[in-house]
């Protein structure tokens, strides 16, 4: 639906017949649409669980294949990729670790690639909802402040950015299912906290057509490498 968070990676970059690498894929939902969009993709994650539920969601496809391992420390050769993306994942990396990230992102892309980074933040209906389980606050700072730092030092050129500012859910039961994918130790606050969240997310969502949407503004920069 208009304004949801993948319209802006599909306007800012052109993934056909481009090698894609998905930092921090979780259950391969983004490496999924990427391939459809004519990408060869490669989905990273250091979460085993969430790899096996990307390879076991759809049919072997030799456009997608996914890696396990760590965005600080990426298991790939230099020059490897023409685009990397970084989906609400960045926040996610150690606070001390992420300036490494974004270097490793710059490093396995190819001269004239690009990287794509989208980050959530700590505003909005979602944001209230989500900080019930799991207060994010410091690490999306943490992220916003890295790659500010990458480009006031010359490592990566900003080429773009947008904004989106909704994010979207069938029902209480697909926001419970996405917060577990992301990080599978939130299930315990989850189950404990159930109640107040069904509560909250009624409260705090919008009923549309279809499910519930929520105010979640997000930032999506697009860089380039400095020539």
């Amino acid at each position: 639906m208009p304004g949801d968070p993948p319209d802006a990676l599909d306007e800012l970059v052109d993934v056909h017949d481009r090698d894609v690498l998905d930092v921090g894929c979780g259950e391969g939902e983004l490496a999924r649409r990427l391939a459809l969009a004519g990408a060869r993709v490669v989905g990273l994650d250091p979460l085993a669980v969430a790899l096996e539920r990307a390879r076991a969601a759809a049919p072997a496809s030799p456009a997608v294949r996914y890696v396990q391992g760590s965005a600080e420390a990426l298991p790939f050769a230099a020059a490897s990729f023409d685009v990397v993306v970084f989906f609400n994942s960045l926040h996610h990396v150690p606070s001390e670790s992420i300036d490494t990230a974004l270097a490793e992102g710059a490093r396995v892309l190819r001269a004239g690639g690009v990287l794509y980074v989208q980050e959530p933040l700590a505003e909005g209906s979602f944001f209230e909802l989500v900080r019930r389980v799991d207060d994010e606050t410091g690490v999306r700072a943490a992220a916003q402040d890295a790659m500010r730092r990458a480009t006031s030092e010359g490592r990566l050129v900003e080429l773009a950015s947008r904004e989106a500012v909704t994010t979207f859910f069938l029902g209480f039961d697909a926001f419970r299912a996405r917060m577990v994918s992301v990080d599978p130790a939130r299930a315990v606050e989850v189950h404990e906290h159930e109640p107040a969240l069904r509560a909250a997310f009624k409260r705090l969502g919008r009923r549309v057509k279809d499910g519930y949407e929520f105010d979640q503004p997000f930032r999506a920069n697009l860089f380039g490498l400095p020539s």
